[in-house]
């Protein structure tokens, strides 16, 4: 029985060709789109993070000590509007005072009294004493804490000079106060049963001095006259 001969393949039409090529491009241009997606979600994701971890890190400065405030986390002392409602205790401990002054400020700083012994929950109120020794005008703000760190949330201020910050004129002298008192409920914390002595502790750093304001436009030229 003769085989019939095998036609050989018969190149594609153009008409052919052409369809061919319009459903493989359409093809292409997807996955290519998609690609394009796809990179920039990513792209969209990292400059998400960054921009929130950059947030993050100006969020963390004020929301730390807004907590340390209101903990008394690292021996942030807190702050009092009045005194204790009730009698003080018999219980008594000794409070430290202790003074520093940070680089860059001229300042001669410390406590008229180094050390008092206070019942829990009584007002007491101690001076400390500065000086500017320079021949400026200089500003200073105090950052303190006590010790033990764990007293922070304890240790009330009525009244501080370092609730604000402190300019001296060439030379000063003055006596700043401080009235506090270890609340009550000191007592009733376990963990301070051998508690004995509390230091309060002041360092102030200088302020960063504003730039002197520009003459005014109206002002007239003093250099200028008749000659």
């Amino acid at each position: 029985m003769e085989r019939q001969p095998t036609m050989p393949p018969q190149p594609a039409t153009t008409s052919q060709a052409t369809a061919e090529r319009r459903r493989i491009f359409p093809l292409r241009g997807l996955v290519s789109l998609r690609g394009l997606g796809r990179d920039a979600a990513v792209a969209s994701l990292c400059g998400f993070v960054v921009v929130l971890m950059v947030g993050a890190s100006y969020a963390a400065v004020p929301f730390y000590d807004w907590f340390c405030r209101t903990t008394g986390f690292n021996g942030t002392t807190q702050v009092a509007t009045s005194a204790p409602s009730g009698a003080p205790l018999a219980r008594k401990i000794a409070v430290r005072f202790d003074a520093n002054v940070g680089p860059g400020l001229p300042w001669k700083f410390e406590p008229e009294q180094t050390e008092i012994e206070v019942r829990i929950g009584e007002v007491f109120t101690v001076f400390y004493n500065v000086t500017n020794i320079s021949a400026r005008e200089t500003t200073g703000q105090a950052a303190y804490n006590v010790a033990p760190l764990t007293v922070g949330a304890y240790f009330q201020k009525i009244n501080c000079f370092c609730f604000t910050d402190q300019t001296m004129a060439p030379g000063e002298k003055r006596q700043m106060p401080v009235v506090f008192y270890v609340d009550p409920a000191l007592a009733a914390d376990s963990e301070n049963d051998g508690l004995n002595t509390i230091t309060l502790s002041y360092t102030f750093y200088p302020m960063r001095e504003t730039a002197p304001k520009p003459v005014a436009a109206s002002e007239p030229d003093k250099r200028k006259g008749s000659l």
